[in-house]
């Protein structure tokens, strides 16, 4: 099972710095990194389910231009939302 954990982590990982918008891709993959080691599978599989959605529509969610549906409410989600990122020093 950890091995699976591992390579989806590593996957997730990827994913998350690869969106296509690089505003998304700081965002979600600065997230990942500090997140995705302490994620569950449960977890990690609602993230998964994040990095589906259409880049505009998860971009809107985190800059605060829409609101989540609720029936789409979870953990990881609301982690998402409330994460504070931190530009990389220069």
């Amino acid at each position: 099972m950890t091995d699976a954990l591992t390579t989806q982590r590593k996957r997730l990982r990827f994913r998350s710095w690869h969106r296509g918008l690089k505003e998304l891709d700081l965002l979600v993959g600065s997230f990942a990194d500090d997140n995705l080691e302490s994620f569950d599978a449960a977890q990690l599989t609602q993230f998964e389910k994040l990095l589906e959605l259409p880049e505009p529509v998860l971009y809107a969610w985190l800059v605060g231009r829409a609101a989540p549906p609720a029936g789409l409410q979870n953990e990881v989600l609301e982690l998402l939302l409330d994460y504070d990122y931190k530009p990389p020093a220069r």
